[in-house]
């Protein structure tokens, strides 16, 4: 009660100390609520901890081998992700589709409401046709009251029994989605296919550790390798990768990075509020003293401010809970790309108790980090002294001397916050100044799904593309209309190449990106032609096979020939679904295309006519991925895209979804990144600010202790400007001090960002000068202010105080 009076008395310094308390605690509960949801929530499976994906990419060669050899490793299970199509309903419906083995549902820990799982001999080659549904699909589709095991259901075309319903908390967003319905996998465990397109996961054993489980997978590596020669590259082995690693990836560290500036801005604002109370101290001199004289020892006098301190820290917790929730809610509505596991719009970043816990013990700390120096001080007192003093003028030495090094540590902490901005602000300035390869404006996207059985061969989606792009170019305003299964951003496949001719040291020549196009796709996205000739509607299934390269890949396999001249076999029989690929000839060259984002180098790529890729392939390419539309319009594509879509989806017979502009999805792929620049720049402009307020507050505060001396020296002769400068020096001294700190923990700090950066190196010195001039130059306004009034004071004033 006597804090709170006391603060109740002096309205201004305490809205400054909690408002300083209420940004830095909000900004540590902000980043925490979402590390919370990230890293700290663990994933929905039973011993999660001991789930690991076997090696990266699975092939059905590569998952015998695992199966065969598994080590530490139990319930080894393959699955993959896509969408089916469902046709029981008032309407065709694109359902989440998830084809697994049959250990998948014992692995990750399944609730089986009804029926059933596969059975193994569900799961081997040749196999009947049978179906899990999950509950909403279930609830959604085949009816609440309804059991839904016996009844037979159709998917793209086909029927299959349903045996088993899984709970609805069977949640395996974390593994790529939550599927509506699974199908068993139906893999040969003799297959020799190399084509990686799936993923293997397993547990393992419960009294192995992942080291030794990962020394007996690499050991594993010369059998697969002794079988099937000249697959693996000689320095590969295969690995264990904890699930909840991969999960995170790049997360953990941009999570980190952003807790780690945040706790540099709560420690600006604790020493801010320290050095408030540390003034506060002085006018408190004769009370301190007052309550020593009348009994109170050391330790009740530290009570006492400490009690004041954790009462300031209590409201200020309160109000940056407020602020973390309110903000962080804010921050995320801008992007949440670059963000793992947050759930369906953000809804798993919420208030909870370790939230609410966090926010309590990091209200706690800061309330005995910034009161403890205050305490310490203030209660060391001479009793004669003060009690004698008519006022409360005076400062000890002493207690100049902490505030000063506070103001320093200030100084540097905002320093390296400062510089860890400019530094992602310079990468992303250089980002955006490259170039990605080809042109995202005007250019609308939109998906259909082609699970169905009428699109199973190249040739009936090589129909629909021209029928259905033909409609499209009809619409006033489109100049140019096309459709794949891929597009800048969202990747290819992988395959490998063998040249004609070229004698063979390994068994391909390399492994390069391969994206089947339509028609008109270089041209719709603007990609040049350096050489040679782009892909016409004359090049289908019954026309000679063609490829168009990338320089890149030019330079790569051809770096003193001339590429057109030579054929290429792509796939090398890797996987049933290209074995049956014959020699293409190669008849254009493209310039490069930044598919990984701007970030990465263009990668050696190749494309090929969608007509004129296998059956299998076909099939295996939309069951995993709906069909992808691209129109390219004369003036913005969201006046068109409800006449687009409806002149698609008569001319297709498709439901058509996702509908979004290329300019969005480009702008989401590096959403993530200038989320992260974003919240840098504003942690380090807040720390800029609260650095400035310390500065200006230090330097007012040493202005009114040395009044007197000030009237003494200007009584003595000196001028209205000696005076200014002598305390713009005394200030800007302790921000030199400061900036030299700073920029020596900075040179050591900012390595951490390495990996964000781009165009720019770590230990950049024009960054660093710069940085230093401005909070140099914040500084010096912060200085400059109060020691111009204080120039201004009327020397007779000054000596009668």
């Amino acid at each position: 009660r006597s804090a709170w009076r006391g603060f109740a008395r002096s309205p201004s310094f305490t809205a400054t100390a909690v408002a300083a308390l209420a940004l830095g605690i909000g900004a540590n509960t902000a980043i925490f609520s979402v590390i919370n949801a990230v890293l700290l929530r663990p994933l929905p499976f039973p011993n999660a901890e001991r789930l690991v994906y076997v090696d990266f990419g699975g092939s059905p060669a590569r998952f015998g081998h695992h199966r065969a050899n598994p080590g530490a490793v139990r319930q080894i299970s393959a699955f993959r992700f896509g969408t089916m199509t469902f046709t029981g309903g008032d309407r065709p419906e694109r359902v989440a589709w998830g084809q697994v083995s049959a250990d998948f549902f014992g692995l990750f820990g399944a609730p089986v409401v009804r029926g059933r799982t596969f059975s193994a001999e569900e799961d081997r080659p040749g196999g009947p046709r049978v179906v899990v549904v999950g509950d909403g699909f279930r609830n959604r589709q085949l009816g609440v009251d309804r059991d839904p095991v016996g009844l037979t259901i159709s998917l793209n075309g086909d029927q299959y029994l349903v045996i088993g319903v899984v709970g609805s908390g069977f949640d395996t967003r974390d593994l790529g989605q939550t599927s509506d319905v699974y199908t068993p996998f139906q893999l040969d465990p003799n297959s020799t296919e190399q084509g990686e397109y799936f993923q293997v996961a397993g547990r393992l054993d419960a009294g192995a550790t992942l080291a030794e489980a990962r020394a007996q997978a690499a050991a594993s590596t010369e059998t697969f390798r002794r079988r099937f020669p000249q697959v693996l590259d000689p320095r590969f082995a295969f690995n264990l990768y904890p699930i909840q690693e991969v999960v995170l990836g790049d997360g953990r560290r941009s999570l980190l990075i952003m807790a780690g500036a945040v706790a540099l801005v709560l420690l600006i604002a604790c020493a801010n509020v320290a050095n408030l109370l540390l003034a506060r101290a002085t006018s408190r001199r004769r009370e301190i003293a007052l309550r020593a004289a009348l009994g109170a020892s050391r330790g009740r006098l530290v009570r006492q401010l400490l009690t004041e301190s954790l009462l300031l820290a209590t409201v200020g917790g309160g109000l940056g809970l407020g602020i973390g929730v309110l903000g962080i809610r804010a921050l995320l509505a801008v992007s949440t790309a670059w963000i793992p596991r947050i759930g369906v719009d953000r809804s798993l970043v919420r208030l909870d108790w370790r939230v609410l816990a966090f926010t309590v013990a990091l209200s706690v700390a800061t309330g005995i980090l910034f009161g403890i120096l205050p305490a310490l001080s203030t209660s060391r007192t001479d009793l004669n002294t003060p009690l004698r003093e008519s006022g409360s003028r005076g400062t000890a030495f002493r207690q100049a001397r902490t505030q000063a090094a506070l103001v320093v540590i200030e100084v540097t902490l905002a320093l390296v916050l400062l510089i860890g901005s400019a530094l992602l602000v310079r990468t992303s300035l250089a980002l955006s100044a490259v170039d990605p390869g080809f042109d995202a404006r005007n250019v609308l996207t939109m998906t259909t799904s082609l699970s169905d059985r009428r699109f199973l061969t190249a040739a009936a989606v090589d129909q629909l593309i021209q029928t259905t792009t033909q409609r499209l170019k009809a619409i006033p305003g489109v100049l140019e209309a096309t459709a794949g299964c891929c597009m800048p951003l969202r990747g290819g496949y992988v395959l490998p190449v063998v040249i004609v001719g070229r004698p063979l040291a390994e068994r391909w020549h390399g492994t390069e990106s391969w994206f089947p196009v339509g028609p008109g796709y270089f041209d719709l996205f603007k990609i040049p032609l350096k050489r040679g000739r782009a892909f016409t509607a004359r090049d289908d299934g019954k026309s000679p096979p063609v490829a168009i390269i990338n320089e890149a890949m030019a330079k790569q396999l051809w770096p003193d020939q001339d590429p057109l001249k030579h054929r290429i076999v792509v796939g090398g029989a890797v996987m049933k679904e290209v074995a049956t690929e014959t020699e293409r000839q190669i008849v254009g060259i493209v310039g490069d295309v930044r598919n990984g984002g701007a970030r990465w180098e263009a990668q050696p790529t190749m494309y090929v006519p969608s007509a004129q890729i296998s059956n299998l392939m076909n099939e295996l390419i939309f069951r995993l991925e709906p069909m992808t539309w691209l129109v390219r319009t004369r003036e913005r594509p969201a006046a068109l895209a409800k006449e687009v879509q409806s002149a698609l989806g008569v001319a297709s017979g498709l439901a058509v979804a996702d509908i979004q502009t290329m300019d969005a999805v480009v702008s989401r792929a590096r959403s993530g990144f200038r989320f992260q620049m974003w919240l840098m720049t504003i942690f380090a402009v807040m720390a800029t600010a609260l650095a400035a307020i310390g500065i200006s507050g230090l330097t007012a505060y040493s202005v009114q202790q040395r009044v007197p001396e000030i009237g003494i020296r200007m009584a003595m002769g000196a001028t209205t400007g000696q005076v200014r400068w002598m305390l713009i020096g005394q200030g800007m001294r302790l921000v030199a001090i400061g900036l030299v700190v700073g920029s020596l923990v900075a040179l050591g700090l900012t390595r951490l960002l390495s990996a964000l950066l781009f165009g720019v190196q770590a230990r950049d010195p024009a960054v660093f000068a710069a940085v230093a001039g401005v909070i140099a130059t914040v500084a010096l306004l912060s200085v400059w202010l109060p020691a111009r009034r204080a120039s201004a004071v009327d020397p007779i004033q000054a000596l009668r105080a």
